[in-house]
């Protein structure tokens, strides 16, 4: 049987443009931690702003998961990829703590539309016997995002000062904006052919996707994890004097690039519990060399071991979300996705700041590093309770 064309304009356009978004994002999230601290900001305020942004984006997405029912999807890219854009700006605005975290909480609703509506975009235009291969090279553009562009924005907050390093976000996402506007996006009618008139609105119901709920919380416990580092990374390079802390970012996010397309078909063929029992025990590697380094050379390796493991589950573990749900529900569950996302970085931001306190944060990298093993135990569990082989949605 021929495989269904992949590759379209569409598809291409809408990796590229939600690149460029996530870059824009992910490029002030290691940085602000370190900004609170540089303004007066307390332990307990450092992990709020990211919490904070992860309350807000959990309670828009219910109602875009719903939205996406009726409304085109262009005009609801296009609408959260510019409101990003406003609230970046804003960030240079003001040095009062409690003002950053009401802008926080308005970007993170912001966010929290943005991410939903994009991955559902994209589950749209990728053929459903390609899921786990197609999402596997979207999520590189999340992956890629979240890895590459902290980097670029460390270098940028060491070198120069937080407000270039705004003006280089608001660049990334006005290019986004104009290769979302050139996008031609599936519409609703043509997602729910068979739905004449969406359900009643439930936020319960927009909220959760049951079908999905068990690699949900996987997902959960794996940002935790990736939590610790986001928030405290160039405050660990700090205390132990490294000059490199950028260079776990961009060894982290070339080494998923390159292992993407192969772990993206072996989800096609074998499903995902295999790939993240494996990816989970070398992303608790790298937490402890993490955790350990002295050297910029320890930051390289880790960083590389992260980007193999942490960089080949994310796209694993949504596709494993979707590949659970109807197509009719794949907005839902793709929503729920990023929502686990936002729930476990900030849940880690939010509990690691209470712990701050106390130890170390070489000591806070090896504790959350422990969630990586329940992730690989929980896979396990559910591995077990397979009876049939696996096989790619239609």
């Amino acid at each position: 049987m021929q495989q269904p064309k992949l590759w379209t304009w569409p598809f291409i356009f809408l990796i590229l443009a939600n690149l460029f978004t996530f870059m824009s994002f992910q490029m002030l999230l290691p940085n602000l931690p370190p900004y609170i601290e540089s303004i007066g900001g307390s332990s307990l305020q450092i992990g709020l702003i990211t919490t904070t942004f992860a309350f807000a984006a959990i309670l828009i997405r219910p109602f875009i998961g719903h939205i996406l029912m009726t409304r085109p999807r262009k005009i609801l890219v296009v609408t959260g990829a510019i409101s990003l854009l406003i609230m970046t700006a804003l960030y240079p605005v003001t040095q009062v703590v409690v003002v950053l975290l009401l802008i926080r909480f308005i970007h993170g609703l912001a966010w929290g539309w943005s991410t939903t509506v994009n991955g559902t975009a994209a589950v749209d235009i990728v053929p459903r016997r390609r899921v786990g291969e197609g999402m596997g090279y979207f999520g590189l553009s999340v992956t890629v995002g979240m890895i590459m562009a902290p980097s670029l924005g460390i270098y940028l907050y060491q070198s120069f000062s937080f407000n270039l390093l705004v003006w280089i976000a608001l660049a990334l996402g006005g290019v986004a904006i104009v290769l979302f506007s050139v996008t031609r996006f599936v519409t609703p009618d043509q997602v729910y052919e068979n739905q004449k008139t969406p359900p009643p609105f439930s936020f319960t119901g927009s909220l959760v996707e049951k079908k999905s709920a068990y690699p949900a919380l996987v997902t959960i416990l794996n940002t935790f994890g990736y939590g610790s580092v986001v928030t405290y990374i160039v405050i660990f390079g700090n205390e132990q004097g490294l000059s490199g802390t950028f260079l776990f970012y961009f060894f982290n996010a070339l080494l998923a690039t390159v292992t993407r397309p192969i772990t993206g078909r072996y989800f096609d063929k074998h499903g995902p519990w295999k790939l993240i029992i494996v990816c989970s025990g070398l992303s608790f590697i790298a937490m402890w060399i993490l955790a350990l380094a002295s050297s910029n050379l320890h930051l390289v390796l880790a960083g590389a071991v992260f980007g193999i493991g942490f960089g080949s589950m994310m796209p694993a573990l949504q596709a494993w979300v979707i590949s659970k749900t109807t197509t009719e529900r794949s907005g839902i569950a793709n929503g729920m996705y990023y929502s686990s996302i936002d729930l476990g970085i900030g849940s880690s931001a939010f509990i690691l700041g209470f712990i701050y306190q106390y130890v170390t944060t070489a000591t806070l990298f090896k504790l959350s590093s422990f969630l990586f093993i329940l992730v690989m135990v929980l896979t396990l569990l559910d591995y077990r309770k397979q009876t049939e082989p696996w096989q790619s949605p239609q």
